[in-house]
């Protein structure tokens, strides 16, 4: 890691952002959602996201699985060493995105490997109460160009915030089917935590704000800010 433009980095988000305090990897409260990611070699994937995708001009783009990254080496080391040998899915997340939004939550730990810096904003489950979070709960973590992360799945997380005005790149690597459209969603007869279900594998509550979300059928549960990360 570069260390010395890490810390300046963190130094120059945290004077834009006195209203969250962001951390660092290191900081001992990222265990409560996650851990760093050593000794893999991630760098083909990497790699494929810096020629081959681009950022959006405007808002985010998720693409849940690229068959051709699929593929690599690379995935049956991680279905292995992360998910038992189930198979994975293997996509992207790159966009302009700075707020909040949403939370959200799988049942099976997410890969996120970072193509450029950025920040994500977490939160844990057992914050959930009737299907309702506390927005002042969040914790933000500057996450620097190159370092992977396994995401617990206990930890409530979104969509990355761009940490320049560039925009941010990040690998997004899953349980085979997650974010895939629901074959049955019945909202009208869901009860207590199905409600969140939104599609496969994936829960989510959304600040009231999100508009496009919530006409989507997306579950309105975040009080408080829709929290904005400065980056000028």
């Amino acid at each position: 890691m570069r260390v010395g433009g890490i810390v300046m980095e963190l130094r120059k988000l945290r004077k834009l952002n006195e209203n969250i305090k962001i951390k660092g990897l290191l900081d001992s409260k990222f265990k409560e959602y996650g851990r760093i990611l050593v000794n893999y070699n991630f760098n083909q994937i990497i790699d494929y996201l810096v020629y081959k995708t681009e950022i959006p001009e405007k808002g985010n783009i998720y693409v849940a699985s690229i068959e051709e990254v699929e593929k690599f080496n690379i995935t049956k080391v991680i279905e292995r060493a992360f998910y038992g040998e189930m198979p994975v899915q293997i996509g992207y997340c790159n966009g302009k995105n700075s707020t909040l939004n949403g939370l959200e939550y799988h049942k099976g730990s997410e890969i996120n490997i970072a193509v450029t810096d950025f920040v994500l904003l977490l939160g844990n489950i057992k914050d959930i109460e009737n299907n309702s979070y506390e927005s002042s709960k969040i914790e933000a973590f500057y996450i620097p160009k190159g370092t992977a992360i396994e995401i617990y799945q206990t930890t409530l997380h979104f969509a990355p915030c761009k940490a320049n005005k560039g925009g941010f790149k990040c690998i997004v690597i899953l349980p085979k089917e997650t974010n895939l459209p629901l074959d049955n969603k019945s909202v009208a007869t869901a009860q207590a935590e199905e409600k969140l279900l939104f599609m496969k594998n994936k829960w989510l509550i959304v600040h009231p704000s999100r508009k496009a979300l919530i006409e989507k059928g997306a579950y309105v549960g975040i009080v408080g800010e829709n929290i904005e990360i400065k980056i000028n």
